[in-house]
Parts: structure tokens; C-alpha cells; sequence
């Protein structure tokens, strides 16, 4: 595998139109960074830079990988602010809780935001489902939290902050693949899914929008305690689930799950920040709900 100074190198090069920059931007000798673009080449049996007095540029190829180059460490910076999270979490000076699809998807992305502006914050996060999350605020083991269920409790006072969509996902072996027309509500309440848990919020959407369209609750083919154990049933074949598209958005683009159209029920459901009724967010907190409402999607 590629290591990500390599990918970060790349990036560098690309950015700013010569070798010898981007091996100082990384502290390196610029034949170290040669070495180390070579390197990647063999690795991926693809020319990436073309080389020449005037400087280094990337080919058409290298362009194509440093975008996806980009993503992947955009990606590893997600993960590292999300473990930095959870690491400070028991003297955090924020104490968050989140339900799975935001703590995966949207919290990462904020939090560091937040440090960016604040370094010498800790904020602690907590994963879990959204009925916990609210026990969570409710008991003030955090100070605030983040949910996707479509029922807020009358004693936390809440804020929308993003708009999410469910979708119907299958494999591409899976028979829907073929349909001509979209999965009515009857049908899906008929037939056997991957579901969450009960408590998630996900879970909740479902069973709301089938009681709205006036059918029975989901049958569970399988009951998993998370959105990555859920995805990777589907993929595998064991049925269809409906999940968030943030959740899937990779899996649809690379073709390992396919969204199924479905009519006559409504899958959105807002995503909201909520606290202790009748307490005002404050200083951090008050800053990542601000942060939190200008990026959702």
C-alpha cells in the first residue's frame, strides 16, 4: 500500500508546481522526494510526474490519483480528529455524544474546526445510538449532543442543524437491481431488511415513515448494532437496509451497493443538536452548534 506522505507529496507537487517546494514544505531533501515519487510509481505501475529542467509536473494520470490521493487524506485527518475525540473524552472540557451516522460523517469535520479555532480545547466524544444520546444529556454525563431520530423529547431544548436523506440499498446481485418500478411502502414493510437496533435513530426513521404511509413495522432479517456491520451485511448479500446516504455515499460511487428507488413514503429526517432545556449553550459549545448549522449538508 501507498504510505500517505508519499500521497501527501504528490498532492504537494501538484499544488505547487515543483519538486523541490513540496520536498520542503515536508522537510525533506528534494532527492529524498524523488526517491520517494519513484517509489510510488512502482508501486501503482503508473507515471505520475513528468520531470524536466523547468520543474515537475503531474500527468494526466498523476492528477487523477492525487485527487483521489486528496480524498484519502482528508479522510485520515477525519479519523485522527475523531480519535483525538474519544481519547479525551473523560476531561474533555466539551463533553459531546453522538449518534452513529453523525459521529461517523459530520462530527469529525466539525470538531476540528472547533480546535482550529481554539487549540488548546479538549473535546471529549462519545458514540452511541440516539435513545442513549439523549440519556446522555439528560443525566449531564455531556453537555450537549447530536441526534438523528425524528422525535426530540419535550424536555431538551434542540436545533436543526443538517437535512439527511435515507436510501434503499441492495447489492448489485440482488433481484431490485433489475425493477422497472420503485419499491412501494407495503413492499418494503414486507420484506425482510437489515435493520439497526432498536433505539437507533435510523431504525426510528424507518418505522416512522411506514407507519405514515400506513403499513406495518420492518421485518428484520437482521438485527446489527451499527451502520459499518449493516453496510457490510447488504454488500455481502444477506438483503436490503435502508441507511443514510452519508453513510453509503462511497459504496453507491464504487458500485458495491445500488440505491433502489422506492415511492409514496418519505425518508428525510433532520439531524439536530439538543441540550438541557432551559440552559444556554455557551462558549465551546455554543461555537461547534454555530459550526455544526453552517456545514451540515
Amino acid at each position: 500500500m501507498p504510505d500517505l506522505e508519499s500521497l501527501r507529496l504528490l498532492v504537494l507537487v501538484g499544488e505547487l508546481g515543483s519538486l523541490g517546494r513540496a520536498a520542503g514544505e515536508l522537510g525533506i531533501t528534494q532527492p529524498a522526494a524523488s526517491k520517494r515519487l519513484s517509489a510510488l510509481e512502482r508501486q501503482l505501475r503508473l507515471v505520475l510526474v513528468d520531470r524536466t529542467r523547468r520543474g515537475s509536473r503531474l500527468t494526466p494520470a498523476g492528477h487523477v490519483v492525487s485527487d483521489w490521493a486528496r480524498r484519502v487524506l482528508d479522510e485520515v485527518d477525519g479519523l485522527l480528529t475523531g480519535a483525538a475525540a474519544l481519547r479525551a473524552h473523560r476531561d474533555a472540557e466539551l463533553r459531546v455524544a453522538a449518534s452513529m451516522t453523525v459521529a461517523e460523517h459530520l462530527a469529525p469535520g466539525w470538531i476540528g474546526e472547533l480546535r482550529r479555532a481554539e487549540p488548546a480545547l479538549y473535546v471529549g466524544l462519545q458514540v452511541t445510538n440516539s435513545t442513549s444520546v439523549v440519556e446522555l444529556v439528560r443525566s449531564g454525563e455531556v453537555d450537549m449532543g447530536f441526534i438523528e431520530s425524528p422525535s426530540i423529547p419535550t424536555d431538551l431544548a434542540y436545533r436543526r442543524v443538517a437535512v439527511d436523506r435515507l436510501a434503499v440499498v441492495v447489492a448489485p446481485t440482488h433481484p431490485w437491481t433489475r425493477r422497472r418500478r420503485p419499491v412501494s411502502p407495503e413492499e418494503l414493510a414486507a420484506t425482510p431488511l437489515v435493520v439497526r437496533e432498536s433505539g437507533s435513530g435510523t431504525r426510528e426513521t424507518l418505522e416512522r415513515a411506514l407507519a405514515a404511509a400506513r403499513c406495518g413495522p420492518a421485518q428484520p432479517l437482521l438485527e446489527l448494532g451499527s451502520t459499518t456491520a449493516v453496510r457490510s451485511a447488504v454488500i455481502a448479500g444477506a438483503g436490503p437496509a435502508v441507511l443514510s446516504v452519508l453513510a453509503v455515499a462511497t459504496d453507491l460511487s464504487e458500485g458495491r451497493l445500488v440505491e433502489v428507488g422506492v415511492e409514496g413514503i418519505d425518508l428525510r429526517r433532520a439531524l439536530c443538536a439538543v441540550w438541557p432545556s432551559g440552559r444556554r449553550l455557551v462558549g465551546p459549545a455554543a461555537a461547534l452548534l454555530a459550526i455544526a448549522g453552517r456545514a451540515g449538508p
